[in-house]
């Protein structure tokens, strides 16, 4: 016997109908033998309903109120699900974030975990109950209710996998596991049988949203086994964990892509040691995110820096830029929005020279312009028109052979 911590988002308890076959699927896994922790998030689309009566009342509502609504939504679930177990003849109890001993930082909208406190959990374990637990949520140490932000409730289970030594940590969707690439834009996208934390974590970063980076990174930290599995139908998923034993010959493991990308260029900036660390500070305390950065020196000896931001945040981003033009010492600022980020992952580019520049060849044989570039040791992102996004996929896709199981070595 041993714990397992399962997670089920929104569309898997969207309505009654879903909520009983979650139940049936925690009653299989305690059958099995095991204690089980169910994490949920809110019914299907009931957070944008919350967030869409807030709009209604203010254009700018408080964070911490914003928090005591949207929690609300989580604890619908608990409830329900708590309510079918117990109908089908199951011990079960539910418990809020704060319940459960989930501690966070300070920070309304997007905190993150400090601490959870297991002893309740542990206990109720211990009788023999199955615990249900609401994603997403906590309270801090000022003991004011938080939300973890985008992916939470997956956060949430990983963090309560780590604190209770759970043998492992299910996350449930509504797919059947991590693909090569989004299988609703390519057709031939395969589902992988394992994966490692580090290719993950980078694929979540890079725009792949079957997994949160946050819980990703948590997972890795703690060496919490994950795998992705689909709510709907009853088989394997993909195993997420520290080596992967499965399809080590594949250089290249997945395919991310996000679109609404926007470059911008700070143009004419003093050619000075500390033009990089001023202009990305001042971003940075100003909240403004930014992605691939590019460096060039004029024959002027003037600087021009680029960089990419999310196309949402662009307005954001100029004001800072001008509100500190003075300090900044820029001629002008220049912008292109319209533009997506293609990226390629596999652990196997290490050891691989020459698949950053395949990756090029490829592009330039379907004349689709490279107008960016970031590398590390397991993954090459390039930006480039978000009108070639989808067809640059699939061309990459094809190219590194990832629709096969034995791909070329």
């Amino acid at each position: 016997m041993g714990i397992i911590v399962q997670k089920f988002g929104g569309t898997s308890v969207g309505s009654v109908e879903r909520i009983l076959n979650v139940a049936n699927r925690v009653i299989q896994e305690k059958e099995a033998g095991n204690d089980v922790v169910v994490v949920v998030s809110a019914m299907g689309k009931s957070t944008d309903e919350l967030v869409r009566l807030a709009a209604q009342l203010t254009s700018k509502p408080s964070k911490r109120e914003m928090d005591m609504l949207l929690t609300t939504g989580e604890q619908v679930t608990i409830s329900l699900l708590s309510m079918a177990l117990i109908e089908k003849g199951y011990d079960a109890i539910s418990f809020t974030g704060w319940q459960a001993g989930i501690e966070t930082e300070s920070a309304h909208g997007n905190a993150r975990i400090t601490n959870i406190k297991t002893e309740q959990l542990s206990s109720e374990l211990g009788k023999g109950k199955i615990v249900v637990v609401a994603g997403f949520q906590g309270l801090s140490i000022d003991h004011q209710i938080t939300t973890l932000g985008r992916g939470g409730s997956d956060t949430t289970a990983v963090a309560l996998a780590a604190a209770l030594g759970a043998d492992k940590c299910d996350i449930y969707t509504d797919v059947t596991g991590v693909y090569t690439t989004d299988p609703r834009f390519v057709k031939r996208a395969r589902k992988l049988e394992a994966i490692s934390y580090d290719e993950m974590l980078e694929l979540a970063n890079l725009g792949a949203g079957v997994l949160h980076p946050r819980a990703v990174e948590f997972a890795k930290n703690y060496n919490v086994p994950l795998e992705v599995r689909s709510s709907m139908k009853n088989e394997r998923g993909t195993m997420i964990e520290e080596e992967t034993e499965m399809e080590q010959n594949l250089i290249v493991r997945g395919i991310a892509f996000e679109d609404q990308v926007t470059r911008v260029s700070v143009i004419g900036l003093p050619n000075e040691l500390t033009t990089l660390s001023t202009i990305f500070t001042t971003l940075a305390k100003n909240n403004v995110n930014v992605d691939i950065i590019i460096q060039n020196t004029t024959s002027d000896n003037k600087t021009t820096i680029s960089f990419s931001v999310k196309t949402s945040d662009l307005e954001d981003t100029l004001q800072v830029l001008e509100q500190h033009k003075n300090e900044l010492q820029f001629e002008r600022i220049e912008s292109e929005s319209g533009l997506a980020k293609v990226s390629i992952v596999g652990s196997g580019m290490v050891s691989n020279p020459g698949v950053a520049a395949e990756m090029f060849d490829v592009l330039a044989k379907e004349n689709i312009e490279v107008k960016m570039v970031s590398t590390s040791e397991i993954k090459v992102s390039t930006v480039i028109s978000q009108q070639h996004m989808v067809s640059a996929v699939d061309i990459l896709h094809t190219a590194f052979e990832l629709s096969k199981t034995t791909a070329r070595v």
